[in-house]
């Protein structure tokens, strides 16, 4: 039996909302989306979702903030699961893939949404950026602890990566842009973890050797 439209606590109208913003902002995109869609989904008021949040911006960023202590939760995990740095960067490109091949994946929820607000001062853009920033930080500081030399451009590179597979993993097999993925972070790791060769002066040739 279906509950009544105002059924449940008000934390419970709000999970509603959340999850209900959550399914079709990531599906079908933001703006596209209006607050009367979302209520009627949600089996809630215009009143019960102003109660809950100021306006449709406020939802946007509590749907990014959902999703941002997804990715944390997931890349906590992905870490707590092995103990090798080299590991660990592996777990956590591992779990990037799962969600790639995961049934309805549509890219990369902040690069959805800032491709959707381009402000730079804008509320959404912001917190995309304050999300992408603690990302590339924690890829960084990984593979930090897989080599000696400076891992900036490491970490920017795996970012790149990430960022690649993410957009065209809804676009074409995602097997294939998994497997190139798990490889690009793979030669990451070796360039990290390879000797640096010495240098070399190199002699000149023998009297009378062709070159």
């Amino acid at each position: 039996m279906r509950r009544s439209t105002e059924g449940g606590s008000t934390s419970e109208a709000r999970s509603r909302l959340l999850s209900t913003a959550t399914k079709i902002f990531y599906a079908e995109g933001i703006h596209s989306v209006g607050i009367d869609r979302i209520t009627a989904e949600a089996q809630v008021t215009r009143a019960t979702l102003y109660r809950h949040f100021s306006g449709k911006e406020e939802l946007i960023l509590a749907y990014l903030q959902q999703a941002d202590r997804a990715i944390r939760g997931q890349v906590a995990t992905a870490q707590a699961s092995t103990r090798s740095a080299a590991d660990r960067v592996r777990a956590v490109s591992r779990s990037i893939v799962e969600g790639i091949q995961s049934p309805g994946f549509r890219g990369c929820a902040f690069l959805n949404a800032v491709a959707e607000y381009p402000d730079p001062a804008h509320p959404v853009h912001q917190a995309v950026l304050a999300h992408r920033q603690w990302f590339l930080n924690t890829v960084t500081d990984l593979l930090a602890q897989t080599g000696d030399a400076a891992a900036d451009a490491a970490g920017r590179q795996f970012v790149m990566l990430r960022d690649g597979a993410m957009a065209a993993g809804c676009l074409f097999d995602p097997r294939l842009i998994s497997e190139t993925f798990l490889h690009g972070v793979e030669g990451i790791l070796q360039a990290r973890t390879a000797p640096v060769a010495a240098s070399h002066s190199v002699a000149p040739p023998a009297t009378g050797t062709t070159v």
